[in-house]
């Protein structure tokens, strides 16, 4: 009894442990890489597909060409297997250093294994579990907040993030209204334990079921099991009702990136960049009217990719990579079928200081 007396620690001790500050990690983005397809798929060729033009296209979409994946049996984990290949390249990273692997996607390779898992298998990534998310054109940043919480943890050192999409799998090519919009890529990111306040600050997500008459693809699941019929009926593709759908995604994309804004103290011109899910040109302009928030700092290349849904965002940060500056402030914004939607704050980790 008085030995074990002894080892218990004296109260006086324990409140001194307790009014220790706790160092806070933060998840930081240590690197990001994307492959896009070599096939380009122009509205020139359009044309000759549907009843469109370039001019039609243009206006109402902003989109010039976007990249299709060709080829028999090739599915998104060809692409997301060589982002991630790309990303571990760059950053120095052993496969073999992977804790996590989170696939944000609604094309995957199979209903399961998961793609995470496939991409992971390719590349040798055997100590890291891995699992899909499913949040359509929202999945890469759920998929990156909740990324964020594992590093946060303190458990987990190194996690890749792919946001992917083969959409061109499930678009008709016979319906304007949609096969003028989609194209396919994957992007991948590794985030990092930081002492030090870079990386993923704060984040808010939402979603609303109503969005499921809007945005949808009504077989395949398990309400409407794949049938001759659901194929004959050509059910297996992307629907879209554009005019509500514009409408959400504006105000509810504008809603919550002005919510973070707010309960960061930021203003707009602490914002270094916006950068939208590339949906449509015009949703991009009138989320920025919204905020008042200059183009010349809202990342903007739908024009050469289309929507990717779930790699939108990887594309922007890839491309805009070499200008991004340690500290720089952004915040990553998208909508998706659903609905979904949110909004990320993330202060870049690497590069010059800014």
């Amino acid at each position: 009894m008085q030995l074990c007396k002894f080892l218990l620690p004296s109260p006086r001790f324990l409140q001194y442990f307790r009014n220790q500050p706790m160092s806070k990690i933060y998840a930081a983005l240590t690197g990001v890489h994307c492959y896009v397809p070599d096939y380009v798929l122009t509205n020139a060729e359009l044309e000759q597909l549907v009843d469109t033009t370039d001019e039609w296209i243009t206006t109402r979409t902003g989109i010039k060409e976007r990249h299709i994946l060709k080829g028999e049996a090739k599915g998104l984990s060809v692409m997301g297997t060589e982002a991630v290949r790309g990303l571990l390249e760059k950053t120095n990273t052993h496969p073999s250093e992977v804790d996590l692997v989170i696939c944000a996607t609604v094309t995957p390779d199979m209903m399961f294994p998961d793609t995470a898992n496939l991409v992971a298998h390719a590349l040798g990534i055997h100590n890291a579990f891995c699992f899909d998310l499913t949040a359509a054109c929202s999945g890469f940043i759920y998929a990156l907040s909740t990324a964020a919480m594992y590093v946060e943890s303190g458990r987990y050192k190194k996690v890749v993030v792919i946001g992917g999409d083969k959409m061109s799998s499930i678009i008709d090519y016979t319906d304007r209204a949609t096969c003028i919009i989609f194209g396919d890529a994957a992007g991948a990111v590794l985030l990092e334990p930081s002492a030090e306040p870079y990386g993923v600050i704060d984040y808010l997500h939402k979603s609303d079921g109503i969005g499921q008459q809007y945005l949808y693809q009504k077989a395949g699941g398990s309400r409407y099991p794949a049938t001759h019929q659901t194929v004959e009926n050509r059910e297996h593709f992307v629907y879209q009702n554009g005019k509500p759908v514009f409408k959400y995604a504006v105000t509810s994309m504008a809603d919550v990136v002005q919510q973070v804004m707010a309960r960061n103290g930021l203003r707009r011109e602490d914002l270094h960049w916006l950068v939208p899910h590339q949906a449509n040109l015009r949703i991009i302009e009138s989320v920025a009217g919204l905020m008042e928030f200059p183009l010349d700092k809202v990342m903007i290349n739908i024009q050469r990719y289309g929507n990717t849904t779930a790699a939108t965002i990887p594309l922007c940060l890839w491309e805009w990579e070499s200008q991004l500056r340690r500290g720089d402030n952004l915040i990553l914004t998208a909508f998706g079928g659903g609905f979904t939607w949110g909004a990320v704050y993330l202060k870049w980790a690497y590069g010059a200081q800014s």
